[in-house]
């Protein structure tokens, strides 16, 4: 039990600074109003969840890899305070478009990813 929390902790803490070190990246590269770096980061979270869950991984490696660094990596709450944040600006459009894409496209990004890892 202590060794499944030990490698959930460890997937999480890089989990976490990997989508720190991709979002600082993309905000420095791209300035825009649409938050691509959340937006990406959940995508590719999606498909790697995915092809994580339909893998047959040992029990520990899915603790690190899918509890932990997906866990780590992928950001809910980020997604949802930048959705508010795009609300109180009136930036209609921009929320709708990142709402839209985001569930439409985080479930087929999801879906490819339990295929690719069924073959």
């Amino acid at each position: 039990m202590v060794l499944n929390f030990l490698f959930v902790g460890i997937g999480a803490a890089f989990g976490g600074m990997t989508r720190y070190g991709i979002s600082i990246w993309m905000k420095n590269k791209w300035k825009t109003n649409f938050p691509f770096a959340t937006f990406i980061i959940n995508l590719s979270g999606s498909f790697l969840l995915g092809l994580l869950v339909s893998s047959e991984l040992a029990t520990l490696w899915q603790l690190l890899l899918g509890t932990g660094f997906m866990g780590g990596y992928t950001t809910f709450s980020t997604f949802k305070v930048e959705c508010t944040e795009l609300y109180l600006q009136k930036k209609a459009k921009i929320l709708t478009a990142y709402i839209s894409l985001s569930y439409v496209l985080g479930i087929s990004f999801a879906a490819l990813g339990f295929f690719v890892g069924s073959l």
